[in-house]
């Protein structure tokens, strides 16, 4: 059973989703890298890439994000430039909505991430507050069906509900 996560509300505006809160699970993944992917793609959450994250601010409009920390530890800014910095360490992950800035302050060297979409969902990679077109993409990013744990992401408000 992976514990619930915490739930971050970034408050900038142009950096944060407007409703979804990024859901931030401490110690969640298995110890092997091939075996917390595969816990992802069991859900839907496809592992794309594997590497570190971007030190500039930048966010997604087309697709939620999953990251999740396979070595190391991290300092990354979640919100965008005003945003709160969040540690990370191995065994974390974040899932970030659609719009939610995120960078790189400072890692140690054997930090290594890897990221994962939900089907259908192609990254693109946004440096500036979202302006009305690029808001509208976010806004029209369905929400999965469930996080990359298993748990239920109802109705767009990413409701948490009780795990067996």
């Amino acid at each position: 059973m992976t514990a619930s996560p915490e739930l971050l509300r970034p408050a900038t505006t142009g950096w944060s989703h407007p409703r979804l809160p990024v859901l931030l699970y401490r110690a969640a993944l298995p110890d092997d890298a091939a075996a917390a992917e595969d816990l992802f793609r069991r859900h839907g959450w496809w592992p794309a890439w594997r590497n570190g994250i971007f030190r500039y601010d930048h966010h997604h409009s087309t697709a939620h994000e999953a990251l999740g920390v396979l070595q190391g530890s991290a300092v990354v800014r979640i919100g965008g430039p005003e945003g709160e910095p969040v540690c990370l360490s191995r065994g974390d992950a974040v899932v970030l909505p659609a719009g939610t800035g995120h960078c790189l302050i400072e890692a140690s060297d054997a930090f290594q991430v890897f990221g994962a979409y939900p089907p259908g969902q192609d990254w693109d990679i946004c440096r500036d507050p979202a302006d009305a077109e690029t808001r509208r993409r976010i806004e029209r990013v369905t929400v999965p069906d469930r996080d990359p744990f298993g748990g239920p992401l109802a109705d767009g408000t990413w409701r948490l509900e009780e795990r067996s």
